[in-house]
């Protein structure tokens, strides 16, 4: 192997000279003339962003147009405070959205795994759901004394004498024929039940068969005469049985008529309850939902209500998007975007015995939701780390539909599942993320194109100038 060449120091040439490089020069150093004051305490603290016009025109159009796709993704920003910039400019921008109704959940009497959806004016669901409460409470307070008023136990009184009255009228001429054949027609107990029977009368008195057992053993009743006696009885046999049914049927009319009067008069009393909720909430899904209170409290629990009332827990109003009346446009960070935060949750109850119960009143909004009708910030790649969340973020934003745990979800969780129902939505979702990320979902997701359909690019720097410096100062201010 050869010595290493041995390097030799040439000595300094005309060109050398003037290509040589003081060492003052080797860094940049601000001409102090940009920076007029002496402290950063004479400097307005900056607001809003600095040499990024391109990035927030673009961020600009993309809150304001409204349509389908016109999701924003905002390229570059990198470091912590990117969301509180993204809110910072939104508020700066501050853009137009639509205001939209709130959401409540109610039970759906026809298939109570199907919660169904009120949407309700602005401001007005907790209103709702306070004067749902109000009518729970008279019905749980108030309904069965009223249903014990003297008007209708006037009314009750005059079915009673209707029923005697139809069956002395049905049991009269069979009677009057008993009597005349020395036999009468006596209900006797046999066991828990009272079964009608005839009896033979001797002096005018009907003896049991115990009695007609001891006259005949004591001789006062002779063979011949019990043979009379049992022939008379299995001739009017059958046509006690018909009047038995006959009399049954008319008690099952008795107990119809009174079930119709206690059911119309709570009818009635319900019905004036709900007047005045109605009127303040004429929206068809409203008047239903009352109409199906009023019939299941009339047709399923007007007989209980003195023991129990919990079954009114169905009727309870579950606001689950409120609004305030003068409340702005929705701004929501997701810092945490998984399926759940996303969609929102439906809770469970463990109950005795291991089984799971959930009902509307456990639905719980997500971050879409609260988003509604304003804008949503999320970090692209926190979302696409979140197993199953870009999915159903996708799902959303294309159908325009949120389905809160949608059902085939279902497997991932105990007990049994609501489906409650759909709610439109309308929500533009702001993406944060860097350049690799965004060439990496329009390459790969076929629907990322159509749903970001604006780019605001951000740029890591900005000019090395006066404005420039200055700007920096108002930062460290």
């Amino acid at each position: 192997m050869s010595a290493p060449e041995q390097q030799v120091c040439q000595p300094d040439t005309a060109a050398s000279v003037a290509l040589r490089v003081t060492a003052s020069a080797l860094r940049w150093c601000c001409d102090e003339a940009w920076l007029p004051f002496a402290t950063t305490d004479e400097v307005e603290p900056l607001t809003g962003v600095v040499g990024q016009d391109d990035a927030i025109e673009a961020l600009r159009f993309g809150l304001e147009v409204s349509g389908p796709g016109q999701n924003v993704f905002v390229r570059g920003l990198p470091g912590t405070g990117q969301f509180a910039l993204v809110r910072a400019l939104i508020e700066d921008i501050r853009p137009t959205c639509p205001l939209v109704d709130d959401r409540c959940y109610v039970h759906n009497f026809t298939r109570p795994d199907h919660p169904r959806l009120l949407s309700v004016p602005r401001a007005q669901g907790l209103i709702l759901s306070r004067r749902i409460d109000e009518l729970i409470a008279f019905v749980q307070r108030d309904l069965a004394p009223f249903l014990t008023s003297d008007t209708l136990r006037t009314q009750r009184a005059a079915l009673d004498d209707r029923l005697q009255e139809a069956i002395r009228r049905a049991g009269g001429p069979l009677e009057a024929e008993l009597q005349a054949n020395n036999l009468a027609l006596i209900p006797l107990q046999s066991g828990d039940t009272v079964q009608p029977t005839l009896l033979p009368v001797m002096d005018g008195q009907p003896i049991t068969p115990e009695r007609f057992r001891e006259l005949r053993t004591q001789g006062s009743i002779d063979d011949a005469m019990a043979d009379r006696i049992y022939e008379q009885i299995n001739v009017f046999r059958q046509r006690v049985a018909l009047l038995g049914e006959q009399i049954a049927q008319i008690q099952l009319e008795h107990r119809t008529h009174v079930q119709q009067l206690y059911e119309q008069e709570a009818r009635r009393i319900l019905q004036n309850q709900v007047r005045q909720i109605s009127a303040a909430f004429p929206q068809a899904t409203v008047t239903q939902f009352l109409s199906e209170i009023i019939e299941d409290v009339v047709t399923r629990h007007l007989a209980t209500l003195a023991e129990d009332t919990t079954f009114t827990r169905l009727y309870r109003v579950n606001v689950v998007l409120p609004h305030g009346s003068d409340e702005p446009c929705p701004v929501v960070i997701e810092s945490a975007p998984t399926m759940i935060n996303l969609l929102g949750l439906i809770e469970r109850e463990w109950l005795t015995g291991g089984t799971v119960r959930s009902d509307h009143l456990m639905i719980r909004a997500g971050a879409l939701l609260r988003a509604d009708g304003g804008f949503l910030i999320l970090e692209a790649r926190d979302v696409l780390a979140e197993p199953g969340a870009w999915k159903v973020l996708v799902r959303a934003l294309r159908s325009g539909r949120l389905e809160i745990m949608p059902a085939e979800l279902a497997g991932a969780f105990a007990g049994p599942m609501l489906t409650p129902e759909p709610i439109d939505i309308k929500v533009k979702v702001i993406l944060l993320g860097d350049p690799g990320l965004y060439t990496l979902l329009d390459s790969q997701d076929p629907d990322f194109a159509q749903l970001f359909k604006v780019l605001a690019d951000f740029d890591t720097s900005i000019p090395r100038n006066q404005e420039g410096a200055y700007a920096y100062a108002g930062h460290l201010a």
